[in-house]
């Protein structure tokens, strides 16, 4: 009989203590197609331990290059010639493959890459990615689930306008156009802090980028090669949040280190707002909270605004707070999927549209549960501390996506929760 992984957390619990956090899974996967523009070896430190970066880690194996993940290294050896295609069966696993688009192009002047799969959040096209490149010279078209750009005059520089500050294409863009010909000026660029990142190390390779952080990225084309390089992963501001969420909603007292907390400026003014004390620090901060956090209303939005990752923590800080709040989602139009399943622990949760009015509980209650996203799965669990009796979280391989080691850092912050597998149920027809 197949078996699956569920975590079941004790309600209750009280979170206190210290809690390290890596490096950013959506800085280190696209760090690792960064290296792709040098041939040699490359090395990104402080890569979280998490099923994506073996993903990419194969993506990148299969495009010749020779990996080797040793603890929180990434080593990648890249050769002169890497290969030009990007598989099914991989992209679909790993929506942030679709990254090594604009390198590849770059470098190889053609690439097939499938169309990318990922979490259930809302369509996420590539319409922008696709725009910018054709900007700078690119020919690109579509058949049977691929993206095939070719670039036999090589790429040049371009002005280019994104409608929206997709995180995305402005990665894909930037990674092509630091080898295209003359200047490229990305306008409404995303801002993240793995944006800068991602400048960071392009520039210590040998590139020209001017205005990371900024909505507007410089970029000037160099002729020689790039050098690979040895780079250190911006920690992950997104499981940093987690976490001051989590210490809030049951009533904690949590220093977070790892994450700078200007990363998350609004998210923890937020939560200054909900009642609870905010220290920050070099690299870490701290957050507690003696009583019951006070309802506020959130509205997720670009960087520097809330993060829509942090959406689901949000909901969970909503549903057993004091008073109503109003959470309100721009970013993803699938993001309230798992709302149902916070109901299913007793929360006042009513959406409509990319709106959803809670009114808090002073207690949820224990139930069977599923994830359905990597951030939903670890809100549900936070939840569950919250609930009466014991909560169990199934489908949690969507955690393993985003959080290196969930369960042994709830049980170092004094929370009951185990992690077992447990028989699949099965109909009969």
């Amino acid at each position: 009989m197949a078996r699956v992984d569920v975590i079941r957390v004790k309600g209750g619990a009280r979170l206190a203590g210290d809690v390290m956090v890596g490096g950013a899974k959506n800085s280190a996967l696209k760090l690792m197609a960064v290296a792709l523009l040098a041939e040699g070896r490359s090395v990104v430190a402080n890569v979280p331990r998490i099923t994506d970066i073996a993903i990419m880690a194969e993506v990148l194996r299969r495009l010749g290059c020779d990996v080797t993940l040793d603890g929180t290294e990434a080593i990648i050896d890249v050769p002169a010639e890497p290969g030009s295609e990007a598989d099914y069966d991989l992209v679909r696993r790993l929506r942030a493959s679709i990254c090594v688009l604009g390198p590849l192009l770059a470098r190889r002047g053609y690439v097939r890459v499938a169309l990318p799969g990922g979490d259930m959040i809302g369509s996420r096209g590539l319409d922008m990615h696709v725009a910018g490149l054709a900007r700078m010279g690119a020919e690109i078209s579509g058949e049977h689930g691929f993206v095939i750009a070719k670039a036999p005059a090589g790429l040049r520089g371009a002005k280019i306008w994104l409608d929206f500050p997709s995180v995305g294409a402005t990665e894909n863009i930037l990674m092509a156009a630091v080898l295209a010909r003359g200047v490229t000026e990305i306008d409404n660029a995303a801002r993240e802090p793995e944006i800068v990142d991602i400048c960071e190390m392009l520039n210590a390779m040998g590139a020209k980028i001017e205005g990371a952080g900024t909505s507007t990225l410089i970029i000037e084309g160099v002729d020689g090669p790039l050098k690979p390089v040895r780079h250190t992963t911006v920690g992950d501001r997104i499981v940093g949040g987690t976490w001051a969420f989590a210490s809030v909603m049951t009533r904690g007292d949590v220093t977070v280190h790892g994450v700078r907390p200007e990363f998350l400026d609004v998210a923890l003014d937020k939560l200054v707002t909900a009642g609870a004390t905010v220290e920050p620090g070099d690299n870490r901060f701290r957050v507690r909270i003696a009583d019951r956090p006070r309802g506020v209303d959130i509205v997720t939005l670009p960087y520097p605004g809330f993060a829509t990752d942090l959406l689901p923590m949000a909901l969970g800080l909503a549903a057993v707070a004091e008073g109503s709040s109003l959470i309100t989602e721009n970013i993803f139009d699938g993001r309230f999927m798992f709302v149902n399943e916070m109901v299913r622990l007793g929360a006042d949760i009513r959406t409509d549209g990319h709106h959803a009015a809670v009114n808090g509980r002073d207690r949820l209650s224990g139930a069977p549960v599923r994830a359905t996203d990597i951030r939903a799965g670890a809100g549900l669990v936070i939840a569950g501390l919250c609930a009466d009796g014991v909560t169990e979280v199934g489908e949690v391989h969507h955690i393993d996506r985003g959080y290196p080691n969930f369960v042994a850092d709830l049980t170092a912050l004094g929370v009951e929760v185990e992690r077992t597998d447990v028989p699949e149920p099965t109909f009969d027809f």
